[in-house]
């Protein structure tokens, strides 16, 4: 495992019945980084992630988190390593109200009630919002809403590495810039974190370091700045032309 690396995938494949839908990506992502996964629907990124986070089962390859194998273990015991995910879809308990959602991510906590609520107080201060609606079902809320709902569950588990697939997926442009605050907000705060984003430019725009995939593989890594530069991730996924 290369030196600080808090995250290390190598060779990770996933398969649904004859179809590979991941051949081979490795990655690595170092404490503190915020590391971007861009790349169009379908090129296997959430399955990438879904295989770390224990929700699907690996084809062949190697795991190891804060230096130790984490292949094959089950999604709450990730959580209770600190490594958790914010999926696709948001996934909120629609009939629990927000403060029940929030109560669920802190379920692996073993530090007494007065901290979890702390933490909830702490959720409520970066996301208004849910404070506002407190005991509101999470299924009334805006897509928005449940978004930062998903974002403040995870935390309240207090992750070390933060997983986030398509935290921008179905939003309106103000609630996108709003999530990337706190996307932004959250990593400045010391938690590192792996953002899976079709919105390319703000993906790149927030990260460190990105790896761009395609059709199960990784095609591209390196700085992010320097992608935003790059003619073929211009071309292929901000919607300009390859310079000549």
């Amino acid at each position: 495992m290369s030196a600080q690396a808090l995250l290390q995938i190598r060779d990770l494949k996933v398969a649904y019945g004859g179809i590979q839908a991941v051949k081979g990506v490795s990655l690595e992502v170092h404490s503190g980084e915020l590391v971007a996964l861009i790349g169009a629907n379908g090129a296997g990124k959430t399955s990438s992630l879904k295989a770390i986070t224990g929700l699907l089962p690996w084809r062949d390859g190697e795991a190891h988190y804060a230096g130790q194998s984490i292949r094959g273990l089950a999604p709450h015991q990730m959580v209770a390593r600190g490594l958790a995910m914010v999926p696709e879809g948001r996934g909120v308990f629609t009939r629990m109200s927000i403060v029940e959602n929030l109560l669920m991510g802190a379920y692996t906590r073993k530090d007494g009630t007065d901290s979890v609520q702390a933490d909830i107080d702490r959720m409520f201060g970066i996301f208004p919002r849910l404070k506002e609606r407190a005991s509101q079902l999470a299924g009334t809320l805006s897509g928005g809403e449940q978004q930062m709902l998903a974002m403040a569950r995870a935390l309240m588990g207090h992750p070390k590495l933060l997983l986030l697939d398509e935290p921008s997926m179905g939003l309106s442009p103000i609630m996108v810039e709003k999530i990337f605050e706190v996307v932004r907000s959250v990593h400045a705060q010391g938690t590192t974190i792996l953002l899976v984003e079709q919105n390319a430019r703000l993906a790149l725009e927030s990260a460190s370091r990105a790896y761009v995939m395609e059709s199960g593989q990784i095609t591209m890594s390196g700085n992010a700045r320097q992608m935003l530069d790059d003619p073929r991730v211009r071309a292929a996924y901000l919607g300009e032309e390859a310079a000549a």
